[in-house]
C-alpha cells in the first residue's frame, strides 16, 4: 500500500468543488479527476457491510468496510478473469485469466477457489486450442459450479448451420488477428461437479434456428462486433435457481436476457430485451431506439417473486449512451424500476458493470469503466459512494486524473476504461456465513494522511443547506 501526503490546499480546493457539487450528489457523479476511496457514506441509510473488489488489473482481492478500509486481502497468482465471489464457506471463487488464445474481451480459461489465507483448494480449466471458458460463473447449491465457455465452430460448419457467407473471418484474411482463430465460437455453459466432472451442459449452437424459442445465426444488432463476427453472442453472466430449476444468461451481442430450463433439452423459455433479434419489433434507427429496451447488457440476476435485476450498460443506444440499473418483472416482461443516468456525465460505463440488490432493498451498482461503486436507495438517493484506488499491479492513486486512461492497441488513451477497473463488487452483510469467525479488525486505511473525503462531502451538504443560509 502507498500513502500521500495531502496538503490543505488541496483539501480545501476539493471541499470548495463538493460545495459546488453536492446539490447534484443525490445522482451519482462520474469525472475523470476525482479522489479515490468513499465519497458518501449515510450510515443511517447505506447497507452495512463488507464489499469485495477484484481489480481487473490487479492480482489482489480486497475486502472492504464501509469507509474503504482494508479488512482482508486475497494475494494470488494471476489477473482476475473479471471478477470474485465470497461463498458462504469464506472461501474465494474467482476466475484467472490465461493467455489469451482469442482477442475477444472477458476470456478467462481457469476458475479457482481459494481459502482464506490464498490456498488454492480447487481449480478447473477449460483452456485448449477449440474451448474456452470466459467471463461468468456460478456456485449451485449442490456444491456443483455453472462456468460460460466458447467453443470453436470453422466457417464451414458455421454455414451449414445457416450462416451468410464472407461474414466470418478465413484464414488468410486480413482481419489484423491471428488467422487460426478463424471462424466462429459459440457460447456453451457446462456445469461441473467437485471432481471436475461435466454434469449437464447447455449448447447456444444446438438453438440456431429462427423465432422466438431460438438463436438467429445471422442477426445483426446496433452493436458493432470488434472480431469479425467470431464473438457470436458475447455471454456474460449465468444464475441457477434452484426452486424453478432454469438458468438465467445474458447476452451482450444479441442484447438479451434469456431463460433456459436446466434440463437435458434446454430450451429457452423467456427472453427479453431485443425483439428484433427473433423477428419481432421494430429494429433501432437514427435517435430512435425502437423496440429495443437493452444494449449491450450483463450481470442478469435472480430476485426473487418471479422478477430479474440486470445493468444495461446502453451502449451504442441511438437516442443516448446512457448506464442503468434495472429491476425486470418476468411475467410482464416489463422494467418495473430503474436507476438510470440522470445525465451523460452521472454514470456510464460501455463495458461491464452490475448490479447487486442488497438486504435493505438499496442497490449496489458497479460502473466498470471508471472503477466506480455506489449504493442507492428505491428512491434513487446515493447513500454510498466509492472510487476504487488500486491500478495495475496493485499500486493505488489517492487522485484519479486521465493520466490514468487506459491505452488502446494504438498507445492512446481511452477515458471510457480507466485502469482502476473493477467489473463486479459484491456488499456481504455482517451476518453472510463467509464472514463468520474472520477477524475483520485488523484494518489498513490505504493513504491515511489523506482526509475522509465523505466527511468533507457531509460537511459541504450541512455548508449548503437552507437553514445555514439564513
Amino acid at each position: 500500500m502507498s500513502s500521500l501526503v495531502f496538503s490543505a490546499l488541496a483539501a480545501a480546493s476539493f471541499l470548495g468543488t463538493a460545495l459546488l457539487l453536492f446539490p447534484r450528489r443525490a445522482k451519482a457523479v462520474e469525472t475523470m479527476s476525482t479522489p479515490t476511496g468513499v465519497l458518501i457514506y449515510d450510515k443511517e441509510k447505506a447497507q452495512a457491510g463488507y464489499t469485495l473488489i477484484s481489480p481487473m488489473q490487479s492480482t489482489s482481492s480486497y475486502l472492504l468496510d464501509m469507509e474503504g478500509n482494508v479488512v482482508h486481502e486475497w494475494k494470488t497468482a494471476g489477473l482476475p478473469g473479471l471478477y470474485a465471489e465470497l461463498l458462504p464457506n469464506g472461501n474465494l471463487l474467482r476466475g484467472i485469466r490465461y493467455e489469451k488464445k482469442v482477442p475477444f474481451g472477458g476470456v478467462s480459461g481457469g476458475l479457482q477457489e481459494i481459502d482464506w489465507d490464498g490456498n488454492v483448494v480447487w481449480e478447473h480449466d477449460i483452456y485448449d486450442e477449440g474451448r474456452l471458458s470466459h467471463h461468468a460463473f456460478d456456485r449451485m447449491p449442490n456444491g456443483n459450479t455453472l462456468i460460460v465457455a466458447w467453443e470453436h465452430k470453422t466457417c464451414e460448419e458455421a454455414e451449414a448451420k445457416g450462416r451468410e457467407p464472407g461474414t466470418l473471418p478465413r484464414p488468410g484474411d486480413d482481419t489484423g488477428h491471428d488467422p487460426s482463430y478463424d471462424g466462429l465460437w459459440a457460447d456453451y455453459i457446462v456445469e461441473v461437479d467437485g471432481e471436475g466432472n461435466e454434469v449437464w451442459s447447455w449448447h447456444a449452437w444446438d438453438h440456431i434456428g429462427t423465432g422466438r424459442d431460438e438463436f438467429d445465426l445471422n442477426c445483426r444488432l446496433p452493436i458493432k462486433n470488434y472480431y469479425g463476427d467470431s464473438d457470436w453472442m458475447h455471454i456474460n453472466s449465468v444464475r441457477y435457481n434452484a426452486e424453478r430449476n432454469q438458468v438465467l444468461i445474458s447476452s451482450r451481442n444479441f442484447c438479451e436476457v434469456f431463460i433456459v430450463n436446466h434440463d437435458a433439452e434446454g430450451r429457452v423459455v423467456w427472453r427479453f430485451g431485443n425483439p428484433a433479434s427473433h423477428g419481432e419489433g421494430a429494429r433501432p434507427s437514427f435517435c430512435d431506439d425502437g423496440s429495443q429496451v437493452l444494449f449491450g447488457n450483463h450481470d442478469a440476476t435472480w430476485l426473487g417473486n418471479d422478477r430479474i435485476s440486470l445493468f444495461d450498460n446502453g451502449w451504442q443506444r441511438p437516442q443516448a449512451n446512457r448506464s442503468r440499473a434495472v429491476t425486470v418483472d418476468i411475467a410482464s416482461g416489463s422494467i418495473v424500476w430503474e436507476y438510470a443516468a440522470g445525465n451523460l456525465n452521472s454514470f456510464y460505463s460501455a463495458y461491464q458493470g452490475a448490479a447487486q440488490h442488497l438486504q435493505n432493498g438499496n442497490v449496489l451498482i458497479t460502473s466498470t469503466a471508471t472503477g466506480h461503486i455506489f449504493e442507492v436507495t428505491q428512491d434513487k438517493r446515493v447513500v454510498w459512494e466509492y472510487v476504487s484506488p488500486f491500478m495495475s499491479g496493485g499500486e493505488a492513486r489517492a487522485i484519479l486524473t486521465e493520466d490514468d486512461a487506459t491505452p488502446d492497441p494504438k498507445g492512446v488513451k481511452d477515458i471510457n476504461l480507466m485502469s482502476n477497473v473493477v467489473h463486479r463488487a459484491f456488499r456481504y452483510a455482517p451476518d453472510h456465513p463467509g464472514l463468520a469467525g474472520r477477524d475483520l479488525t485488523r484494518k489498513i486505511v490505504v493513504f491515511p494522511d489523506a482526509p475522509k473525503w465523505h466527511e468533507l462531502l457531509a460537511e459541504a451538504a450541512r455548508l449548503t443547506s437552507p437553514l445555514n443560509r439564513r
